[in-house]
């Protein structure tokens, strides 16, 4: 097909085709929309809203697009837009209702969800996500009338009593809460975020042994939620379990780098055991997120001290004691510097201060341990209370809507763990893994015959940002080649435009328009490696997105194993042709065979960190942990950064 079959120009096509055309760009900005593409993926929108703006697809599926970039309210707008032109489709409600949520507009959404019922009033998932929006209104009292219809409805619904104890412990009742939460937990105890919820009210009661078991069930279930850690934390911390809580903080700090809680509550902690310098390092994080802070910036300053930075020291509490001009600690501490620094005169100004207001003893003593009893609110700002371990205002269960929006596209996928497979682009790999480009023999000698734009191994996407790959140059330069092809009368001349355009189309993730190119130049050249080999990388592609609709890919997953073994069969040699295939049986599960590819890819370059990460993931997969771990920790070793998270939660 060429470019100008996809331009959005229509009016010298039949109507039947033009129909055609319009489907097709949309399935290709869905497909570019499932692969994450979304800059892509609006660019085929854009033109199916040129060319017919009363179909109300390319709106909705634009919205889900600019959903994923975080463009909430042009989401919203779109949502709109489709659904002047079709009210009956519940998507369209569920998708701005999350928009919404997004914009913290509870009331609108809830009314979303309403709309969304009358058409299909058995979907759970709303009914669950509109009693949300009520409970973020505090609208307890309607939250409790629609949990009733829900537990009428479906009594077997663990989270629906879970999230009537919420309610209840919102509504200070908190026998009802204990009670829900004992239900739920009853129906269905490897729920993590019910146990989360009842570990709230242990420790609103000071219940820590309690609340520490809990939270251990909270976390084996979801071990990457930051507020168990944190919590958990502070239940250990008042069992004098300070190790514990320490790994808890470093843990949390682990997932969540910017988590100040963390960052605060183990500066204090450090500081307890003598560990000054990197407590130091902590509250030097918490200033960089609240500058103003002066609880921190106070125990910065005992810490400065501690470690013989005087002058910092003072200059942290001068700040303080500007804003509190009677703190006798802290003007107490201030005075002592000056002291050792030599500076006497504001020492005894300082000390004077403290002896005219009639200090307390108490002042003069060092800095208190921290005990079981101190802790204040976030909001609380008595600087009497600086030592003290902070915690949230309100102790609260995070809730999370029930959408197929929420989160990436494709994170239902266990496949995604993996690296994709190796293909080729018009663009060099840039931040990926290798510091080199890529080499292929075969791929040289094409760029040598071509003489025009070369091509590139990478399993990396190209960046839309750089001119040479944009959406929009890509577009023209496949409109130039469709030229050269149309023009040409004769065979030999077309195959180089010919398999340049195909890769044209991979790029901009148009994979059937690419397959059927390549097709057409392995019947000009059936013993091409490069066309067979990018022919099996779009079809697998197709497939992924083809398999999340449901659609049986059967056959054509048996295409790609075909065209990858030929290949291999021309290029017996070829690493990233093995690479490719071991992927293709690992997104089929079939591990044995993908640990053997991988091996015999790595047999031939050592230096394929791709290869160390994904062998690594099928031996754990196949419960080869131990094998497993040590290929992720080659794969690190080799600059694959992200292998040492694997290790960590494997290990």
């Amino acid at each position: 097909m060429v470019m100008s079959q996809l331009s959005p120009i229509t009016k010298h096509l039949s109507p039947a085709y033009a129909q055609y055309n319009i489907d097709r760009l949309i399935n290709v900005g869905r497909s570019a929309l499932y692969f994450e593409d979304y800059v892509l993926s609006m660019q085929y929108f854009n033109q199916a809203i040129a060319a017919k703006p009363y179909l109300y697809e390319p709106w909705f599926y634009r919205g889900v697009a600019k959903f994923y970039l975080d463009d909430f309210a042009g989401a919203e707008a779109d949502c709109n837009e489709a659904q002047r032109r079709n009210p009956y489709v519940t998507n369209i409600y569920e998708l701005r209702a999350i928009c919404r949520i997004r914009q913290q507009r509870y009331s609108e959404a809830a009314a979303d969800y309403s709309a969304a019922l009358r058409f299909d009033p058995v979907n759970q998932g709303m009914w669950h996500n509109r009693v949300l929006c009520h409970i973020q209104d505090k609208n307890y009292e309607l939250a409790q009338l629609q949990l009733d219809t829900i537990l009428t409805r479906w009594s077997g619904y663990a989270r629906g009593h879970a999230i009537r104890g919420e309610v209840y412990l919102l509504q200070k009742d908190t026998a009802s809460a204990i009670a829900s939460f004992d239900r739920a937990l009853e129906i269905d105890p490897y729920d993590g975020e019910t146990w989360a919820g009842r570990s709230v009210i242990s420790l609103a009661r000071r219940e820590w042994k309690d609340a520490e078991q809990f939270l251990d069930k909270t976390i084996h279930l979801l071990p990457r939620h930051v507020g168990s850690y944190i919590n958990r934390a502070l239940a250990r911390f008042n069992q004098n379990n300070l190790r514990g809580a320490m790994a808890d903080y470093d843990t949390a700090l682990d997932i969540d780098p910017n988590n100040f809680l963390g960052h605060y509550n183990r500066g204090l902690l450090r500081a307890q055991v003598g560990d000054d310098n990197r407590g130091i390092e902590d509250f030097d994080f918490v200033l960089k997120l609240e500058p103003d802070n002066l609880m921190a910036l106070f125990n910065r300053a005992l810490l400065l001290e501690q470690t013989g930075d005087l002058r910092g020291a003072v200059r942290d509490y001068s700040k303080v004691i500007d804003e509190f001009p009677n703190f006798w600690f802290g003007l107490q501490h201030r005075a002592d510097c000056y002291r050792r620094m030599g500076q006497t005169r504001q020492a005894e100004l300082d000390e004077f201060r403290i002896l005219k207001a009639q200090m307390d003893k108490r002042y003069g003593k060092k800095q208190p341990r921290l005990n079981s009893l101190q802790m204040r609110r976030r909001s609380d700002e008595d600087m009497e209370k600086y030592n003290q371990l902070v915690v949230a205002d309100e102790q609260e269960v995070e809730h999370e809507y029930k959408s197929e929006y929420r989160g990436r596209v494709q994170n239902h996928k266990t496949e995604e763990t993996l690296l994709p497979m190796f293909g080729l682009t018009f663009q060099p790999a840039v931040g990926g893994v290798r510091t080199d480009v890529a080499y292929d023999r075969n791929v040289e000698a094409f760029n040598h015959q071509s003489g025009q734009r070369p091509l590139y191994v990478s399993t990396l996407h190209p960046s839309p940002s750089t001119p040479q790959s944009s959406p929009s140059t890509t577009f023209a330069y496949i409109d130039s080649l469709s030229t050269v092809i149309g023009q040409t009368t004769q065979t030999s001349p077309v195959t180089i435009p010919l398999f340049l355009r195909a890769v044209a189309y991979s790029e901009l993730q148009n994979f059937e328009s690419a397959i059927d190119d390549f097709s057409t130049y392995l019947q000009i050249d059936s013993t091409s490696v490069l066309a067979l080999w990018q022919r099996a990388v779009c079809q697998a592609k197709q497939n992924q997105f083809h398999a999340s609709e449901g659609t049986n890919i059967d056959m054509k997953t048996a295409n790609v194993l075909g065209d990858l073994s030929q290949a291999l069969r021309l290029d017996p040699q070829n690493a990233y042709l093995y690479y490719n295939r071991a992927t293709l049986y690992a997104y089929r599960k079939d591990y044995a065979r993908a640990i053997d590819d991988y091996t015999r890819a790595l047999e031939l370059d050592a230096h394929m960190a791709e290869a160390w990460y994904n062998r690594g993931l099928c031996r754990i997969f196949a419960d080869q942990k131990e094998a497993g771990v040590a290929d992720l920790s080659k794969a690190g070793e080799m600059g694959l950064y992200t292998a040492y998270n694997l290790i960590k939660r494997y290990r």
